[in-house]
């Protein structure tokens, strides 16, 4: 356990990317983050800040990779990853990067019409 409150708490990964590398969850079974209350959401990203926080100043990785998940394993989590230069976080989002780049059926979604579309639905959206 690296730190805890009323509705979060952060602990190491067992299957670590890197050193460090630390999961933030929610005290509450929920499988999304989204589905989280406020409070909740509050909480568990707070502490991912803290932890990250602490993870700049006592290992010094050149940042944390933060992402949530919930498919996998159905409740939420936010992973933190101190990632290095040239490591496999780094290596993985660089090619994830090129990748997102490339595909013409990526390419699509950039085109103007298309960002205006996704844009108004967004908004319109209560």
């Amino acid at each position: 356990m690296i730190c805890e409150d009323d509705l979060s708490f952060a602990i190491l990964d067992i299957n670590r990317f890197s050193r460090g590398h630390c999961l933030v969850l929610s005290k509450r079974h929920v499988p999304w983050w989204h589905e989280l209350t406020e409070a909740e959401n509050i909480s568990l990203f707070r502490m991912a800040k803290k932890v990250a926080d602490r993870m700049m100043k006592v290992l010094k990785p050149d940042f944390v990779c933060m992402y949530a998940r919930g498919r996998r394993i159905p409740h939420t989590h936010v992973f933190l990853v101190p990632t290095y230069s040239g490591d496999v976080l780094d290596k993985f989002f660089n090619a994830l990067e090129m990748f997102q780049e490339s595909p013409p059926m990526l390419t699509v979604l950039r085109e103007t019409r298309s960002l205006k579309e996704v844009a108004e639905k967004l908004k319109a959206s209560p």
